[in-house]
C-alpha cells in the first residue's frame, strides 16, 4: 500500500467519524438551550478535531449515563 493510498484511507475515516458524530449530535443530544447548536457548530467548524472533543467530552459522557 503506498502512501496516497493510506492518506486517502485516512481522509475516509475522518470524513465518515466527523458524519457520524454530527448525526449522533442531531439525533441524541438534548435540545436543553443552545447546547444542541453549539456542538453542531463545534463539530462542523473544527471538523475532525471538533468531532474528536464531541466524541470524548458529550458521546462518552452520555454512553456513561444510559
Amino acid at each position: 500500500m503506498g502512501l496516497m493510498e493510506l492518506f486517502v484511507l485516512v481522509a475516509l475515516a475522518g470524513l465518515a467519524f466527523w458524519v457520524w458524530m454530527i448525526v449522533d449530535c442531531v439525533t441524541n443530544e438534548p435540545s436543553v438551550g443552545n447546547d444542541k447548536l453549539v456542538w453542531i457548530i463545534v463539530i462542523v467548524f473544527a471538523q475532525v478535531i471538533g468531532a474528536f472533543i464531541y466524541y470524548f467530552v458529550r458521546h462518552c459522557k452520555r454512553l456513561e449515563e444510559a
